[in-house]
């Protein structure tokens, strides 16, 4: 597999030894065939190959969701080659596994340089993100961000980074607003440590009490506790009109089963990091009622039906919490090549930023001077008899 740049490197040396051989006076032996009907059929149909990098965790406890994506990207590659690629060339991809950890993530990234890729999409844990946006930055690889989307990305994006999963505000605004709906006055938070969900709680919190609200609860926990009892008799004795878990599904399913367990009736609420419906599948018949801030589910999207029906061909399982905004994460960066005409990265970069109304999936993409989306594509979602449904 070669980038481009690679690509056109080899030929040159190819050309240079050849002129060098029979400049030299020198029989070539055997001399190869270049009659093009004798080519594979590859390079009748492609000028060349581009490489652009994923980057998502595919270890972990977190690798669910990042497999996911990674799917995703890929169906939409497969899709833009069968068309006949991007401005005739092949998009070919190399994986990078940040592992949902910082340290994984900077030695992937370093990978994927390394590896001379014009350009990336993925991003799943906005803690395993942010320290890559320096390392892309001063390479000057544009990355397409589909699903971290910690405040705090914001402040360290130096520019390459495009959020096209709505920020942390957004989110704390959605869950608030539901709150308020509810009549909940009292709210108890909790959040896992990392990046994301201290970003959310904190933004939450600040928003809340904005409002006139009260947080009666506030806690932190480690990624993999298993036992949240100091917090259930927290709430117990406290008793908040809500509760919001701002981290994943592993520990997100065990707080839920606990709370209801211990007797806890009020309003349950996660944050789209507890999104994937591995979170019920845990919790089982505690997580009825539960509701979740969540990102554009594919099931939900009108426009995602085919993109549904050719996920589930290519691969056994469902299309999960962000296939649709990674498979639009990939897509913008095809229609970015386009519009810049070229596979340079800057010209990348300059034409993400200059995208206006792109549609995908999820919905139309615009960026802000932050390179954030300009827009809230939050939704409320709500389980019901052991699925995520819509609330209207």
């Amino acid at each position: 597999m070669f980038n481009l740049k690679t690509h056109w490197l080899l030929l040159l040396v190819a050309v240079l030894f050849a002129f060098a051989a029979f400049g030299c006076g020198e029989e070539a032996a055997d001399p190869v065939d270049d009659d093009p009907a004798e080519e594979p059929a590859d390079d009748a149909e492609f000028e060349g190959e581009v490489l652009i990098g994923i980057m998502v965790p595919t270890t972990g406890s977190e690798a669910a969701d990042g497999t996911d994506m990674e799917n995703a990207a890929l169906l939409a590659v497969e899709e833009i080659n069968e068309a006949g690629g991007v401005m005739g060339h092949r998009i070919v991809t190399t994986t990078g596994d940040d592992g949902c950890d910082p340290s994984m993530a900077t030695a992937a990234a370093s990978q994927l340089v390394s590896e001379e890729v014009v350009a990336l999409v993925g991003g799943y844990c906005s803690g395993a993100t942010l320290p890559t946006l320096a390392i892309y930055g001063e390479a000057g690889i544009p990355f397409v961000i589909a699903a971290s989307n910690a405040t705090s990305l914001i402040d360290e994006n130096p520019g390459w980074g495009f959020m096209i999963n709505s920020t942390g505000l957004d989110q704390a605004a959605t869950a608030a607003a539901k709150f308020e709906e509810l009549g909940v006055e009292t709210i108890g938070v909790m959040d896992s440590g990392d990046a994301y969900s201290a970003d959310l709680k904190e933004q939450t919190i600040l928003q809340w009490e904005d409002a006139g609200h009260e947080v009666v609860a506030d806690d932190t926990v480690q990624r993999g506790e298993v036992d949240f009892s100091a917090f259930v008799t927290t709430i117990m004795s406290e008793q908040p009109d809500g509760i919001y878990w701002t981290g994943y599904q592993a520990e997100g399913a065990l707080l839920i089963r606990q709370l209801r367990e211990g007797g806890y009736e009020g309003v349950i609420m996660v944050g789209d990091g507890s999104s994937a419906q591995e979170l019920i599948d845990l919790a089982g018949d505690e997580a009825e009622g539960v509701l979740c801030t969540g990102p554009p589910l594919t099931d939900f999207l009108p426009a995602a039906q085919n993109f549904i029906q050719r996920y589930e061909e290519s691969f056994p399982r469902e299309p999960g919490a962000y296939a649709a905004l990674t498979y639009d994460a990939a897509r913008l960066l095809f229609d970015a090549m386009e519009r810049a005409g070229s596979f340079d990265s800057a010209e990348i970069r300059d034409a993400l930023e200059a995208t206006d109304g792109f549609e995908g999936l999820a919905g139309p993409i615009s960026f802000t001077d932050q390179n954030t989306l300009a827009r809230s594509n939050f939704v409320i979602l709500e389980a019901r008899d052991g699925r995520w449904a819509l609330v209207e």
